[in-house]
């Protein structure tokens, strides 16, 4: 799929994701959630296959529901990078996630 689309697919589950989930809001309009996206690719491309190598042990054990926790904890890291981007708690940042991946998933399925 050319980059482009999946850049515009990821902008519309963030938009999705923000305007669905609750405690997760934003401030800045279209820059904020394009700068979400950007943050949220660069993530799941460098970030997280980091670490999920680096917890493979601790997800294992817990027979990979570590993973959805780190999925978690990236997204509540991403309003810290991302200004105008407020996520309420961990639980609204869980959700967040969930909710992200699911919607991005589907999206570059359907493109």
């Amino acid at each position: 799929m050319h980059p482009i689309l999946q850049y515009l697919g990821t902008v519309a589950a963030v938009f999705l994701t923000v305007n669905l989930v609750p405690g997760i809001t934003h401030t800045g309009g279209w820059v904020t959630i394009l700068l979400v996206a950007v943050a949220w690719s660069l993530i799941a491309i460098v970030v997280k296959p980091i670490l999920h190598i680096l917890t493979f042990p601790i997800t294992i054990v817990t027979f990979g529901l570590f993973s959805l926790v780190l999925n978690g904890l990236l997204f509540y890291a991403m309003a810290w990078i991302v200004p105008g981007f407020i996520v309420a708690g961990f639980w609204s940042a869980f959700l967040g996630a969930f909710v992200l991946s699911i919607l991005t998933w589907l999206i570059h399925h359907i493109l």
